[in-house]
């Protein structure tokens, strides 16, 4: 069974035979696989109104649990971002009613983030559509084959 990928190294190995474009091959499809399942998962989100970053940011509100709100640094530190990116989300969402902004208790200067019953049922909903375009990319493996997939790409990623 060959892909793209392979017409790619066949490619380098015509032009470059010195090479050794094993690793290219494996980032290759990775990186191709990536944004299929990306671009899969932006769609499944679209059909609620949101994009992958408000999704990000109502999905980190949803897993860290009762209540369900968190303070914008700790969204921020969460999905990386600078606290000026999470705030333009955090518009967003909050002129939808996916999330409501109110002063820290133990904080004058403090604000929190809480997902409204509308995020969490939105964030519920978006997840589980997301997940169901993953899974049928790979549902032609096996359940053993992405077992082995699952491990080997953890083992690449440890200690990284």
């Amino acid at each position: 069974m060959s892909d793209g990928v392979d017409r790619i190294l066949e490619q380098w190995a015509r032009e470059r035979p010195d090479l050794d474009t094993e690793a290219m091959g494996v980032f290759g499809r990775i990186y191709r696989l990536s944004r299929l399942a990306g671009d899969a998962v932006e769609k499944a989100y679209a059909a609620y109104g949101i994009g992958r970053p408000e999704f990000d940011v109502l999905a980190t509100l949803r897993r860290s649990g009762e209540p369900f709100q968190l303070s914008p640094g700790a969204l921020a530190a969460s999905m990386m971002l600078s606290t000026g990116g999470t705030t333009a989300r955090l518009d967003r969402l909050e002129k939808a009613g996916l999330v409501a902004r109110s002063p820290a208790p133990d904080d004058r200067r403090g604000v929190l983030v809480r997902l409204t019953p509308k995020g969490r049922h939105l964030a519920d909903e978006a997840v589980a559509a997301g997940l169901a375009e993953q899974q049928r990319l790979l549902d032609h493996l096996p359940a053993a084959r992405r077992t082995q997939l699952n491990d080997l790409l953890r083992e690449l990623l440890n200690d990284r």
